[in-house]
């Protein structure tokens, strides 16, 4: 195989740990011996190792028998080897300690404490560097990861539900269950992509939903994050996990201030008026639309005034299909 099909292999064994290693990004990597693959890694868990170490780790179990010294191998791996100390030591220091002399790497790291420094620390420490296989597919893959350090924002999906006349909920106050079971199951998987969910009182309030990632896998749950001015709220929403509470008003700063904790993503789930306020203040990069073939009528709550379509929001439709009767419609930011 060559550098491409070998990064694509590695690519394909770090997706199934995309759920598990938020914020960090989804990283695969191969040791190869000529054109033997010897061992393999991932990263699979935010906290634990790298999949550098992890490859490198199960290589030296085959050390003596596949191979003699780690001089003969070579390493891939999709993302950039870290060069800093966090949770765990930096990969590219293992990778200098383990005597490998060739790295293929897919993608420069986008973050400014990586991009470049653990490339220019393998290659001071006489390490034969190849950069730049399959990196669309990379990025693709941490798209919120890369996203938030080229932006210097979280990228932020606005997620509503809509009866087929684009209303919200009814003004009689009673819940709305407005999509199919389908539906509300294909959210948790949203949920469950991203780093955070935010909401506000009135739906906290009003509907007392939980906003967990209700999924049949191991996923790290997005954090909550409750703009509100209300007092004393003791619902679903605060019961399984810390819930961090803000009651400044001006969007903007809001999310200035979001920027700097390690939230990539951040999920909007709010009734009309706060929906709106982020469509507004232009911070809304994705829009999801869960459409019922129903209508709510007269006695229905708009999400948007009558000359606020999403188009002028400055949004293109990306792509549409049906979940049993419903439509999920996916709109990106022109």
């Amino acid at each position: 195989m060559n550098s491409e099909q070998l990064m694509l292999r590695a690519i394909s064994l770090a997706d199934p740990y995309k759920y598990k290693t938020k914020p960090n990004p989804v990283v695969g990597c191969l040791i190869l011996k000529d054109d033997l693959v010897i061992s393999d890694g991932a990263h699979e868990e935010f906290g634990s190792d790298h999949a550098e170490v992890n490859a490198i780790k199960k290589a030296k179990i085959k050390m003596g028998t596949m191979f003699d010294t780690f001089e003969e191998l070579t390493l891939i791996c999709t993302l950039e080897p870290c060069n800093h100390l966090g949770k765990t030591g930096p990969c590219s220091e293992a990778i200098i300690q383990s005597g490998i002399k060739k790295v293929i790497i897919g993608c420069m790291d986008p973050n400014p404490m990586v991009s470049g420094k653990g490339i220019e620390k393998l290659i001071k420490n006489g390490i034969n560097v190849e950069v730049g296989f399959c990196e669309e597919l990379i990025q693709e893959q941490n798209k919120f990861f890369f996203f938030r350090h080229q932006n210097k924002k979280p990228f932020i999906t606005l997620k509503i539900a809509s009866s087929k006349d684009g209303k919200s909920y009814n003004k009689d106050g009673g819940r709305t269950l407005i999509t199919c079971k389908e539906s509300r199951e294909d959210v948790q998987l949203i949920r469950a992509m991203h780093d955070a969910i935010l909401t506000g009182g009135n739906t906290v309030l009003n509907d007392n939903p939980k906003m967990n990632a209700r999924v049949g896998f191991p996923v790290n749950q997005p954090k909550k994050i409750l703009l509100t001015s209300k007092e004393n709220l003791n619902n679903n929403f605060f019961k399984d996990t810390e819930v961090l509470i803000i009651k400044e008003t001006d969007i903007h700063a809001i999310i200035e201030d979001l920027k700097n904790l390690n939230i990539n993503s951040i999920l909007v789930e709010a009734g009309p008026k706060l929906a709106n306020s982020f469509l507004l203040a232009g911070l809304v990069d994705e829009l999801i639309i869960y459409e019922s073939p129903n209508d709510l009528g007269s006695n229905g709550v708009n999400w948007f005034e009558e000359d606020k379509a999403v188009e002028n929001f400055g949004f293109k439709l990306e792509s549409l299909y049906k979940i049993e009767a419903d439509t999920k419609k996916i709109y990106r930011k022109c």
